[in-house]
């Protein structure tokens, strides 16, 4: 599975000077501060995904002159080895590119017969010819992955929920319809529909399967912004979906303090908490979502030592790892190990851990070595799993 093919040159992405930069920080969704060789200026950012496994400080970016309001637009950044192209207006662009050239194998000798086709109050992306039938085509831009599965979405899409409802609808009555997931990377050997960030589109995704065509394929790219690589046969393990996708597993919660607190908890009597950052590592065998949404609460009756956090803390994140099987622990034990340091006994009451809340000085999301536990625990470690029911 997952064969690869080489992909001849003859586009690119962009034209003009490609400029290199690093990432430093994000102002908001599509602006960016960037270091150009000890200079500091700001780019548009074309993509209003979370991109937190990517966006982290220092990340190496390829950047072209903007005729907009800021001097530079991103185009693509340094992940795992490869190039990811963040700027998703020309994602379309690749997949027409594939299609004229005939490197989609599912869709070989296809006709493009029109793009942004207008479907009720939506727009598809393409609409081809195949074999004398019309194909309703829907792309996504995929920038999510690990070492061996990669995801989408990266944050909550209605949007793209609606695309895959509206795709059934034409399905039903008897058109074919297809979802491409266009993965910036060519190592991915699985995909899945990211159910920790996003389970409405997933439970969506995975109900309509029979439904729609979803078609998976990996692009590597040079750093000429050319594409090197074709990834195809990648799998979507739907049997295993079925039983992973639900809401129940084990979560991480972020709590951000600005100044010192003295909170008294339970029989652990006072603690201190100082400025920064705390992870809590819980879990709950049914109703995650409301689990984690208990947590953003201030005012509630306390049961569990992280309820005392929640009142004082500056704001309050929480990051689902939906699953069947008991990572809590394991979650716990990866945080210890890059954390600064742990609040004793806390949360771990009824386990042997030495503790489930972890600090840091910086906020978690900004540091490779959290980004790559939460995407260790939420997909590479489902491909041994995929692999022994069989599917891989």
């Amino acid at each position: 599975m997952g064969s690869k093919a080489l992909i001849n040159g003859g586009f690119k992405v962009c034209e003009g000077p490609l400029i290199s930069g690093r990432f430093l920080n994000r102002r908001n969704r599509f602006v960016v501060q960037v270091d150009m060789e000890g200079c500091t200026t700001f780019a548009y950012l074309p993509n209003p995904g979370r991109l937190w496994e990517i966006l982290l400080p220092g990340t190496p970016l390829l950047l072209v002159p903007s005729k907009g309001e800021l001097p530079y637009t991103v185009m693509a950044a340094r992940r795992l080895g490869d190039w990811v192209l963040l700027h998703t207006h020309l994602a379309n662009d690749v997949v027409e590119h594939l299609l004229r050239k005939g490197f989609i194998s599912r869709f070989a000798g296809a006709e493009i017969v029109k793009r942004e086709v207008a479907l009720g109050r939506s727009r598809i992306d393409f609409l081809l010819k195949m074999r004398g039938e019309e194909v309703f085509l829907e792309v996504k831009s995929c920038t999510l992955f690990g070492r061996h599965v990669a995801a989408f979405p990266d944050a909550v899409t209605a949007r793209g929920k609606k695309h895959v409802e509206e795709l059934a609808t034409l399905a039903g009555q008897g058109r074919k319809a297809a979802i491409l997931f266009l993965i910036n990377s060519a190592k991915p050997e699985a995909f899945v529909p990211d159910y920790h960030t996003d389970l409405e589109f997933a439970r969506s995704l995975i109900a309509h399967r029979d439904a729609i065509d979803v078609i998976p394929i990996g692009v590597s790219w040079n750093d000429d912004m050319t594409p090197r690589l074709l990834s195809e046969d990648i799998l979507v393990p739907w049997d295993f979906l079925k039983g992973e996708a639900k809401d129940e597993g084990a979560y991480i919660t972020i709590f951000e303090f600005d100044e010192f607190h003295d909170i008294e908890v339970g029989s652990l009597g006072k603690i201190k908490l100082r400025p920064g950052f705390y992870a809590y590592v819980g879990s709950a065998a049914r109703n995650l979502t409301a689990r984690v949404n208990r947590h953003s609460r201030k005012t509630k009756a306390h049961h569990w030592h992280v309820d005392f956090m929640c009142e004082v803390a500056k704001s309050v994140l929480s990051l689902p790892v939906r699953t069947q099987d008991d990572v809590e622990c394991a979650l716990a034990s990866r945080l210890s190990a890059i954390s600064s340091c742990a609040v004793e006994a806390f949360g771990s009451s009824d386990c042997s851990c030495r503790s489930h809340l972890f600090y840091f000085p910086i906020h978690p999301l900004r540091t490779s070595k959290f980004m790559d536990m939460l995407i260790y625990f939420r997909f590479d470690r489902l491909w041994d799993k995929i692999k022994a029911q069989g599917q891989g």
